[in-house]
Order: C-alpha cells, then sequence, then structure tokens
C-alpha cells in the first residue's frame, strides 16, 4: 500500500492495515531478539495494562531488528503527512512489546491521545503502528478499532458503533490515529499474543516513552543521525528539548565540550521576526 492511500484511509477511517508491510525474516529476527525478555518480563498490574499482560520497551536497544520498523519509510511518510502540520519534527513516542497471555480479559476502550491534556478535535496528536509478531485473530485478543470514532466528528459520536477485528498476519502493519478508539481483545485462545507498538507523535509533547533514559548517549550514540533524532537527540524550534542551549545530539559526539554556549534554535517565521525588531531597533 502507498503511502498516500495509507494516509486517506486513515483519515477516512481513523485506520488502516498494511499488509506484507516488511519481510517475515524481519519479524522472524524480532522475535528471536526478544524471545527472551518475554519470558523474564513479569505481568503487568492494573485494570488498563491487565493482569495477564506482559510489556516492556526500550526495544532499540533490545534487537537491532526494531530499526525496519522504526524506520520504516512508508509509515514515516504516513506520520509526516499527518502530523506535520502540527509541529516542526516528529518524535518517537513508544517502541513497545506486548504478549497477552490466555485468560486476558477484554481492554477498556479507549483513545491514546487521552495521555495528553490538550484540546482535543483540532488536529492529530499520534499515530500508531501495531506490528504483529504471531497471527492476530478474533479468538486470541486480535486489536479491535473503532472505524469513524477519530477526528472532531468521531469525538462527538454518542455511541462508538461496533469494532472491527484487526486480524492479520505477522509482517503486517495496523496503523491507527491518536484519535481512534480501540482497545485489545479477549486473548480465549490457548497460545500468547504477541505484537510490537511503534508510535509517534507530536515533537513537542512529553512522550510515552521517556526516550533518553530508553536510550542514554552510550546506547544512542550507535544508532544512524535520523534514528537518533527520532528518539530525542534532536530540538524543536523554538528551543525545545535542548541541552545547555544546543541540540542534544552534541551529547553523541565522542568530544563533548566542558562548557558549552547556547545557540538559537528557532522557526523561519522567530527568525524573521527578531530581524525585523533588530532593524526597527538600531
Amino acid at each position: 500500500m502507498s503511502a498516500n492511500r495509507a494516509t486517506e484511509k486513515l483519515l477516512e477511517q481513523g485506520y488502516c492495515i498494511i499488509p506484507d508491510a516488511v519481510p517475515a525474516q524481519v519479524i522472524a529476527s524480532l522475535v528471536h531478539d526478544l524471545d527472551p525478555v518475554f519470558y523474564a518480563t513479569p505481568f503487568g498490574q492494573g485494570r488498563f495494562y491487565g493482569y495477564k499482560t506482559k510489556r516492556f520497551g526500550s526495544l532499540l536497544r533490545r534487537s537491532r531488528h526494531i530499526e525496519a520498523l522504526v524506520m520504516h519509510p512508508v509509515i514515516l511518510e504516513v506520520a509526516k503527512a499527518i502530523l506535520g502540520d502540527a509541529c516542526d519534527r516528529l518524535q518517537l513516542n513508544v517502541a513497545q512489546a506486548i504478549e497477552i497471555h490466555p485468560g486476558e480479559v477484554r481492554q477498556f476502550p479507549h483513545r491514546d491521545h487521552d495521555m495528553w491534556a490538550g484540546v482535543k478535535g483540532l488536529h492529530e496528536y499520534l499515530i500508531n503502528v501495531i506490528w504483529p509478531l504471531t497471527p492476530f485473530t478474533p479468538i486470541n485478543g486480535a486489536t479491535q478499532i473503532y472505524p469513524g470514532s477519530h477526528g472532531a466528528a468521531g469525538l462527538a459520536r454518542e455511541c462508538l458503533g461496533e469494532p472491527i477485528i484487526a486480524q492479520c498476519e505477522p509482517g503486517s502493519a495496523i496503523c491507527f490515529l491518536g484519535s481512534t478508539a480501540h482497545g485489545a481483545g479477549a486473548n480465549a485462545g490457548s497460545g500468547v499474543r504477541r505484537a510490537v507498538v511503534i508510535g509517534y507523535s507530536l515533537g513537542w509533547l512529553k512522550p510515552y516513552e521517556n526516550q533518553w533514559l530508553a536510550y542514554p548517549p552510550e546506547v544512542a550514540r550507535e544508532f544512524p543521525p535520523e534514528l537518533a533524532a527520532l528518539a530525542g537527540y534532536a530540538q524543536h524550534r523554538p528551543n525545545l528539548g535542548n541541552y545547555e542551549g544546543q541540540c542534544p545530539s552534541i551529547l553523541l559526539s565522542s568530544d563533548i565540550p566542558d562548557h558549552i554556549g547556547a545557540i538559537d534554535a528557532l522557526r523561519p517565521d522567530q527568525e524573521a521576526m527578531l530581524r525585523g525588531f533588530a532593524e526597527t531597533s538600531t
């Protein structure tokens, strides 16, 4: 599916499923890397996270194969098309693995943008992508998505309507907007349901996952520059997320000065405004 078509579907119905978005071998290699972490991770606590569900993040330091999902060119193009008008740059909001065990109950239908308290309906806050690591079926807890529940019109609806079941195979990408209501189904099967969730949000928001703790400089130093920037090592103009007044990417250098001078990181319109002010003040 092209980025343009995926964007159209997301804006029209609040979700889309891109089949065969990555090769099966990428998913198999990722599963191999995450297997021991799934086994070692304890179950969560709470009615939202679930008592028979395991979750862990920091995926970029757990498997090199996750980069193919995070930096997927079609997904990034879609995210920029939908979120780009409301921010200067995107950020990685979350990279989390989820394993739903048999007996887990249906998750409460929710909208992921509700983690932030801003006014809703004017623009989207994030886009999430669920990458199944096992087949998603109606029996094992496949995500349930409520078509048309997104955006200002969807938020105004009194009833969510009936959900669709995001039934698909590993390698597919289940994309949905932050304003789209959804929730994991109950796992009534005999095996676990595994997936990875990659989320992209407006760069000026506080992310769900604290990226600088998940990927400290000694870890992010091994990332390609584009990936490091997405994971928090970039400023969002004007001057947001700086380190000592400079882009935090300076921390990825092998020679970090003891004393650092602040440097403006402004949008072009702000630069023009300050230039005009300086010209009228002399």
